[in-house]
């Protein structure tokens, strides 16, 4: 493989992510179970997100104000000044969560890191995944660091006149496939799928793209290092 530059997503290939936003919802639900039930609360607040998704984009502010919005509908304007504190305390917390690095993650940095330029190419709040960043202590691997508003293919393609170099020259890896894999394998590039165990219900793909794959998957970020 003539790789020149690996790309590795942030949330939930490195690090725990998802399941600190599961938690969240699940706090902010139980607040709301004086005007709906937690599963309709969870459909309330997925379609507000999808609403806001293009004003606000990705990331844990944008969730708050979801969060916000969502309890001021589904109580139809009668939740409490002390409930919304509340609410915002949810998101708040989520902001300054611990960074819990997944398995082996610094072992395959260190190694990969001598053989090829890294980057860090994910989605995201740009302060909140700066402060992610470096609280991982993982900086010192990345020659670049992308915080981008989206993972379209033209967004990649952006990225790769960005860092001077083809398709082909460039291996992403990442746990979605939606958001990691299929962008970049579209423009001729290389792509390395590592699932993790929780995916938010946006980054989730009808099976059948699993067809005819174009792309490695391995069950742990581990094991790429057989592959490179």
């Amino acid at each position: 493989m003539e790789i020149k530059i690996i790309g590795f997503d942030a949330d939930d290939t490195l690090w725990v992510n998802e399941p600190n936003y599961r938690e969240a919802e699940k706090e902010f639900c139980d607040i709301l179970t004086n005007y709906i039930s937690e599963k309709e609360a969870e459909k309330a607040l997925y379609k507000t997100e999808m609403q806001n998704l293009d004003l606000y984009g990705y990331g844990a502010k944008g969730f708050m104000l979801s969060l916000i919005e969502t309890a001021i509908k589904i109580s139809k304007g009668n939740i409490s000044s002390n409930e919304i504190l509340n609410i915002i305390a949810i998101g708040k917390k989520l902001l300054q969560k611990q960074i819990v690095l997944l398995d082996g993650v610094e072992n395959v940095l260190k190694n990969v890191s001598k053989r090829y330029k890294l980057i860090i190419a994910t989605k995201g709040g740009l302060l909140d995944q700066e402060r992610k960043l470096k609280k991982s202590g993982l900086a010192k691997y990345f020659h670049h660091i992308e915080i981008m508003s989206n993972k379209n293919p033209d967004d990649y393609q952006k990225l790769l006149l960005h860092l001077e170099i083809k398709a082909e020259e460039f291996l992403m890896i990442g746990n979605s496939l939606k958001s990691d894999i299929f962008p970049v394998i579209s423009l001729g590039g290389k792509a390395i799928h590592v699932p993790y165990h929780t995916t938010w219900i946006h980054e989730e793909i009808d099976g059948s793209h699993n067809s005819n794959k174009k792309y490695m998957e391995v069950e742990t970020l581990s094991d790429i290092l057989e592959l490179l």
